[in-house]
């Protein structure tokens, strides 16, 4: 087998395309430097380890050799894992947009020598199809305008690039002021967009909204509009109840390729699950009890199941993905799904004619399917009415897990991304505290510190690594933001100085490395001494996942809270200035804000901060803990420790002897109370 130059490489996706005939070359200066001197264009092709279409094109065109020979005489050939390069996919993906309108992956971008695109698309055939050519075809046009009409790739080149250093210019100068009025119209834009029929927001693809659940959640707690609980409510128990959710095992599928949340798109990502994972354990806070598990109980815990179970690897991180295919045969194309759909024959052979039966009634499995050749999505929308029919569905659910278990499984990317991982941190400390789950907390530590072990390199983070190993390319904005966040997830879940001490350093570091000097409250995505690119990317929109300038956002304001004094007024007036910035996008596309959001409403509130004062772990002092955690909004900051051992508990001592938590919103503070109803009623009015 001939093994190109990716076989190295610490990328899953980079090693599956290693036995490839194309001579596929990392992103690196000797790639340009080759295309240089060859005088030939660069064909960089990026996509990542889960992706369907990427390896339907992989399977089509870079396994042929016919393609391949084609592909290593006309060009230098790159391939890149989005994931692994954000920076790189960022750039050429906005490239992407601007000349098509639309992106996605694959994406097939052609450039020049010094890495300026000249033209770019996504998924081509191996034969013409719909109005696209065939992938040779392209071939042959791009080589064809390359030799003969440079002038005009030149010229699009550069226009490109012009676009891409504007587009790359930062938020403007502050127009609005982040006000509880402001934030109010933004969720009466974004409640405008509901779906009002199957949940969430927008038509198919439909992607689950999850920071701006959690940012309608505080605000529902700040305002009392019961109308912004019962949407966050319907859109998350809609796809709670869908095919979008793991009926067996729990955890999310990246989208629902339908409005209903019914059939996903089946790769299961661990940003999605890490992110849904912090709403559903703040819903869980807030939801009704019953006389048997609430909604949102059960997703958060088996959520948790699934991260630990299936995405938790050995060295305590977390892996990012399990693909979207399945591969039947060793070496056989990938069929989507294959792992996660039944049939009613299908059910009835696994558990029994009657078992059987009422399973597929349970789990919405029919004769006529609901996707594939007469295959079903497992869903399920109702829940047993008493404890019997809870009992008999757990069994029969555990027994259809045991069976799927034996079929053929999807791969695992198993690349720690720093960010991801940072994400999995915060919403593991956060719901093990606030459920009461110490086991929780204790996943994120291991996270955490397997993070600081390898990721954290001289003083600086490193994007990923695999089996142990950490990669090279250097970490970005969102890597640090989100790793800051778990460790103040962690000091607050623990008490434990350490992880203040490492959150604050790396914060410190952030901000040297990150900052816009000429425009306070911009942040780049790359650090000030990362690899030169055709523009320096920064884009400050949510997307699937946060951006790294309102995540960095909240870590500057949760850790001002909790620093030293020096560094608390340095912290808070930079988490101003960057909401300040970030106001525009909730004044103007709410939906595209959903973090903002979430920051903004902890901000107008204070935040909370609630500093229990207690020596020791005794019953009263874990009462009020409890008491905070369960009621005080999200975004708060909360702290027990022995009186004068942290900045939150300067001058805050006990009462009479007795464990005491102060509450305040910003600068003002209440009277320290003993009593753990006393304190809820505080968090609550």
């Amino acid at each position: 087998m001939v093994v190109n130059r990716l076989g190295s490489a610490t990328s899953p996706y980079l090693r599956q395309h290693a036995d490839n005939p194309v001579d596929w070359r990392q992103w690196d200066a000797d790639a340009l430097a080759e295309a240089a001197a060859r005088d030939v264009p660069i064909l960089l092709s990026v996509g990542y380890a889960a992706c369907h279409w990427c390896h339907v094109m992989a399977h089509e065109s870079f396994e042929d050799i016919a393609t391949a020979e084609q592909m290593n005489a006309d060009f230098v050939c790159v391939k890149v894992d989005r994931e692994e390069r954000p920076d790189l996919d960022a750039v050429y993906m906005n490239a992407t947009v601007a000349m098509t309108g639309q992106g996605g992956w694959p994406m097939t971008c052609f450039l020049t020598p010094d890495g300026a695109p000249f033209y770019c698309g996504t998924y081509y055939p191996k034969q013409p199809r719909g109005g696209m050519p065939s992938f040779t075809q392209l071939l042959s046009a791009v080589t064809d305008t390359w030799r003969n009409r440079r002038d005009d790739v030149d010229k699009a080149a550069s226009q490109v690039t012009d676009a891409l250093r504007a587009q790359a210019s930062g938020l403007p100068e502050a127009e609005f002021t982040i006000t509880p009025e402001l934030l109010d119209n933004a969720v009466l834009a974004i409640a405008a967009d509901e779906d009002s029929t199957h949940g969430g927001f927008g038509g198919a693809p439909k992607f689950p909204p999850s920071a701006l659940l959690e940012g309608l959640l505080r605000h529902w707690e700040r305002t009392g509009d019961q109308a912004v609980f019962d949407l966050v409510e319907r859109t998350a128990e809609a796809m709670a109840r869908g095919g979008i959710y793991d009926q067996l095992r729990g955890g999310f599928a990246r989208y629902s390729v339908d409005a209903g949340w019914l059939v996903p798109h089946f790769e299961k990502m661990l940003y999605d699950n890490a992110l849904l994972l912090r709403s559903y354990a703040h819903l869980a806070r807030r939801a009704p009890t019953t006389p048997l598990e609430s909604l949102p109980h059960r997703v958060t815990r088996e959520t948790v199941e699934f991260l630990l179970g299936d995405l938790g690897t050995v060295h305590g991180g977390f892996a990012s993905a399990l693909d979207a295919d399945t591969h039947l045969e060793p070496g056989s194309p990938g069929v989507e799904g294959a792992t996660y759909v039944w049939t009613p024959a299908g059910l009835v052979g696994e558990l029994g004619p009657l078992d059987g039966m009422w399973a597929a009634d349970a789990f919405g499995v029919t004769t006529a399917g609901n996707f594939e050749q007469g295959t079903s999505v497992l869903t399920r929308h109702s829940d047993p009415v008493d404890a019997e029919q809870a009992s008999r569905f757990d069994r029969l659910r555990a027994q259809l897990f045991e069976a799927r278990t034996k079929r053929p499984q999807p791969a695992r990317d198993d690349k720690v991304v720093t960010a991801w991982n940072g994400m999995a941190i915060t919403a593991l400390a956060e719901s093990g505290a606030a459920l009461e789950e110490p086991s929780w907390i204790a996943a994120a530590v291991r996270c955490a510190r397997y993070l600081l072990d390898v990721h954290l390199v001289g003083g600086r983070l490193r994007r990923a690594s695999l089996d142990g190993v950490v990669g090279t390319p250097p970490g970005v904005l969102e890597d640090y933001s989100w790793f800051v966040m778990g460790l103040l997830a962690l000091y607050q879940a623990t008490g434990e100085p350490d992880w203040l001490a490492a959150a604050q350093l790396l914060l410190d570091n952030t901000i040297d490395h990150f900052a816009d000097p000429e425009r306070p409250g911009n942040w780049f995505d790359t650090a000030d001494d990362a690899e030169t690119l055709v523009a320096r990317p920064r884009d400050p929109v949510d997307g699937a996942t946060p951006s790294g300038a309102s995540t960095l956002a909240e870590a500057l304001l949760t850790a001002s809270a909790v620093a030293d004094t020096e560094r608390a007024v340095r912290y808070r007036e930079l988490a101003d200035q960057t909401l300040a910035l970030g106001a525009i996008l909730l004044a103007r596309a709410p939906r595209t804000g959903g973090n903002w959001l979430s920051v903004a409403e902890a901000s107008v509130r204070g935040p909370y901060q609630v500093a229990i004062a207690a020596t020791e772990k005794s019953a009263a002092a874990m009462e009020l803990l409890a008491a905070a955690r369960a009621s005080a909004p999200g975004g708060s900051i909360i702290l027990a420790a022995p009186p004068n051992t942290a900045p939150l508990l300067a001058d805050r001592p006990l009462v009479d002897g007795a464990p005491a938590a102060y509450v305040c919103r910003g600068a003002v503070c209440d009277l320290p109370v003993t009593d753990p109803a006393a304190l809820t009623a505080s968090l609550r009015r």
